[in-house]
């Protein structure tokens, strides 16, 4: 993927009349690109800011049915999500795993209710399934989990589900998008919308961040994939569009790997206020979380408030034997979910769904909300089945349940750089060529400058924080070790784009001040 090479093809198509122009470069938007694009459809793919920058990388990090929705009864999340959980570890190897988790269990009540529930569970992903649940001892129970706390334990529920990196997968989809005819393109911000005489929508007015230069794109349809940004775009559409999106926040905290000790993962389905809190091993480290926050404010960067913290770091005192404290915490991270409300009540809560919802204004706007990374793929489908329903498409059939996404290499030999699939080779030659390119940068992260260089090279990073937020996980895992190599990697991509000492200057300021969010 390069981005230059991108923008110049698309200027050479400025008149061209696409058959679809998806807005938003996360989850949702990629996800619907990719399904377009491998119908055969033209399509174009414009993000404000980089891929996945918002909630799309913000995620628990899991590929899962959800327990908490079987325990609430809606059987036919879990059942979509569980089947598109199979597809997603089937079509991204790379980059998905499957996840053993334990539920510790105090009270022989809890014992009967998630070993039955947790069976249904299994049930209900049929072929698909990742693995059998079934009940242990305490003593096995404890060999697993060697710092969970002992006192009362009665045993614990084994279940499996799977587990991904949420920024790596939105680049494979974008590379696969690519890969199909499509155009993506990141720091292309649509500024607003163009309408023929009837007024139904007929293109987008657009601005490329990185050149300042604007475009008008024609289109026969325009699809709303921006997540959290979503009612901003349908007022673009329509001044008085009523609110859609009531956002909620979660946040995680990540530890190092020994307040865990294992390879497995703990799931508490019930809080004190009756959240779900994991504890998961990932990338060598713990990630903590979440929370579920209603909030009024809509940022591309939401910052963790001290009660969430608190709340996470309270709650997992209680089940590990090694309490952690804030000083302990390598990063705090916190994501938006643009749940879908209900547009004439979207202060109620009780009428916030966890499903999505497909809507089309009168003017042609086709928006997509709500949802999880699970059912991207499902999600994608059914966009576009109504975009063909409604008369905007001719009518393809949908490939991708069973397409192989770019890159993939189920290969394990790759060791760590199997997360970039085929190109692991690219970088192993890369570091037999010059071993100096395969010392990390940090001994507290696993990145070498192979990697950044292959990234420059291959990923369309513009700015310090694309490498180290979301193509490689360094600010996650650390952000003091991230902030710490920060100048390093601005001058490798100084070097490989020919930017100056004032680019430099200016992008590590910038990415200190991003980190004091995640501390």
């Amino acid at each position: 993927m390069n981005r230059r090479i991108l923008v110049e093809e698309l200027k050479k198509k400025k008149d061209k009349i696409w058959d679809i122009i998806v807005i938003g470069g996360g989850a949702t938007g990629l996800g619907v690109a990719l399904d377009a694009a491998s119908r055969g459809y033209s399509i174009l793919l414009l993000e404000q800011s980089d891929f996945a920058k918002a909630t799309s990388s913000r995620s628990t990090k899991l590929v899962h049915g959800g327990v908490r929705y079987l325990a609430q009864g809606d059987l036919f999340l879990v059942m979509e999500a569980l089947h598109e959980r199979g597809l997603m570890l089937k079509n991204a190897p790379h980059i998905t795993f499957n996840q053993e988790f334990v539920i510790p269990v105090y009270t022989f009540w809890d014992v009967f209710m998630y070993t039955v529930g947790l069976k249904f569970y299994d049930l209900l992903a049929g072929r698909l399934s990742m693995g059998k649940s079934y009940f242990i001892n305490k003593e096995k129970t404890l060999s697993r989990l060697p710092l969970l706390k002992s006192e009362g334990l009665k045993g614990g529920v084994v279940y499996h589900d799977g587990q991904f990196d949420d920024s790596r997968m939105a680049l494979c989809l974008a590379e696969s998008c690519i890969d199909k005819g499509g155009i993506v393109l990141n720091y292309f911000k649509v500024i607003g919308l163009l309408k023929e005489e009837r007024g139904k929508i007929n293109g987008v007015k657009a601005s490329d961040i990185a050149s300042g230069e604007e475009f008008d794109f024609k289109a026969n349809l325009v699809i709303n994939a921006t997540g959290i940004f979503a009612d901003e775009i349908a007022r673009m559409d329509n001044q008085s569009s009523k609110p859609t999106i009531r956002p909620s926040q979660g946040v995680h905290i990540v530890l190092d790997k020994s307040f865990l000790q294992s390879d497995s993962a703990i799931m508490i389905p019930k809080t004190d206020d009756g959240r779900v809190l994991f504890a998961i091993p990932w990338y060598n480290e713990v990630v903590i979380g979440t929370t579920d926050t209603p909030l009024d404010i809509i940022s591309l960067e939401p910052v963790a408030l001290e009660k969430e913290i608190n709340f996470i770091l309270q709650t997992a005192e209680k089940y590990l034997v090694k309490p952690p404290h804030r000083e302990d915490v390598l990063c705090i991270f916190a994501g938006l979910r643009p749940l879908a409300a209900n547009p004439d009540n979207p202060a109620s809560t009780k009428e916030v769904s966890r499903r999505h919802k497909i809507t089309q204004s009168p003017s042609g706007l086709l928006t997509i909300i709500g949802g999880k990374w699970t059912t991207y793929r499902r999600m994608a489908e059914e966009t576009i089945n109504t975009a063909i329903k409604s008369g905007y498409l001719w009518k393809e059939k949908c490939v991708t349940a069973n397409l192989k996404l770019s890159s993939v290499n189920a290969d394990n030999s790759s060791g760590r750089l199997h997360i970039y699939g085929d190109h692991a080779g690219e970088i192993k030659t890369m570091i037999s060529e010059n071993p100096e390119l395969g010392k990390p940068l940090d001994p507290r992260l696993p990145y070498t400058r192979a990697e950044i260089l292959w990234i420059c090279r291959n990923e369309m990073p513009l700015r310090v924080e694309d490498i180290l937020a979301r193509r490689t996980r360094s600010l996650l895992l650390n952000a003091r070790a991230s902030a710490g190599i920060a100048s390093e990697v601005a001058g490798l991509m100084a070097k490989e784009f020919g930017f100056d000492q004032n680019w430099q200057k200016e992008q590590v300021e910038s990415y200190y001040e991003l980190v004091k969010n995640y501390l």
